[in-house]
């Protein structure tokens, strides 16, 4: 077929598919949300951090020299020293990996057992409803930190049961959202067509409720970091996270409150990192719950 005909039938002309024109309608109104530009800028440089730091910089963070302990930022040393003399800078540049590595992590994990809880108490209802969401109820009731610090001292001070802690106070957090989409989308008609042509349960859950509830998932998933990590860190500030030597930014915390008046930079430096992540991803989140809002008109 020739050019002028092509042009003359727009039917054959190849049409974007529905889902890519929502994603561009996604990007569209997240690239409108500046202060979400500007923290999914910084969220994706720590992530960069994190992952090539590390082998960028070849020195040990755990390096001691008690000949250059307490020194301000300078040349040398970026970030200044702490009272071992070890570089703050350095430490900074691997306790990323840890810090992430525990949001991330403990999120996936309260994320999976709340999306699983929250989805097959949403759509069976009755006593598997009550039963479940009494529980996270329950686990509500608690505050965050003072649950994962009541984990945590039952588990022992490491970083893997920081992680199993933080995962299980965010459960309660997806099952309620998962909950309350569920309940909304299995009242909608093509669910019981699908029933009715004989699919089963798991199929409707995991092939026809699931997609359509990501983006409450997705938002929530994205913000509860910020939390985790902030979590985490006060643990680790409490010594029950991260044991000595290792990086992490909330234990570099804890060790500097001792030298705030004659070493602040070893206060300052961890705790604005700590600071700047949780704003960005907090901020990436509202940009991302505005972006995917249906009933948004810019």
């Amino acid at each position: 077929m020739s050019t002028t005909q092509t042009e003359k039938n727009p039917s054959n002309v190849q049409k974007s598919s529905p889902r890519a024109e929502a994603f561009k309608t996604f990007m569209k109104r997240l690239v409108k949300n500046k202060a979400a530009v500007v923290g999914g800028i910084i969220i994706l440089f720590i992530i960069l951090v994190g992952l090539v730091g590390p082998f960028l910089i070849k020195t040990d963070p755990n390096a001691q020299n008690l000949l250059n302990k307490l020194q301000a930022p300078s040349k040398d040393h970026w970030f200044g020293t702490d009272n071992f003399g070890r570089d703050i800078f350095t430490r900074i540049v691997h306790g990323t990996k840890l810090t992430l590595t525990v949001g991330f992590l403990s999120v996936f994990i309260g994320g999976v057992l709340g999306v699983v809880l929250g989805i097959v108490a949403g759509y069976y209802g009755g006593i598997v409803d009550t039963i479940t969401m009494r529980i996270m109820d329950v686990l509500l009731a608690f505050p965050g930190i003072l649950l994962a610090l009541a984990i945590v001292s039952v588990l022992g001070g490491s970083l893997i049961n920081v992680i199993i802690a933080v995962g299980i106070f965010s459960v309660p957090a997806f099952a309620r959202i998962v909950r309350g989409s569920t309940l909304q989308v299995k009242k909608l008609e093509y669910i019981d067509a699908v029933r009715a042509l004989g699919a089963s349960d798991v199929r409707i859950i995991f092939k026809h409720i699931l997609p359509n509830i990501m983006s409450p998932i997705i938002v929530q998933a994205t913000m509860r970091i910020a939390t985790a990590i902030l979590t985490a860190s006060g643990l680790a500030f409490l010594g029950l996270g991260a044991q000595p030597p290792e990086p992490e930014w909330g234990a570099m915390l804890s060790d500097g409150r001792t030298y705030m008046h004659n070493a602040s930079h070893m206060v300052l430096i961890p705790g604005m990192m700590i600071v700047v992540v949780v704003l960005a991803f907090n901020i990436f989140g509202d940009g991302l719950r505005d972006a995917l809002d249906p009933k948004m008109k810019q």
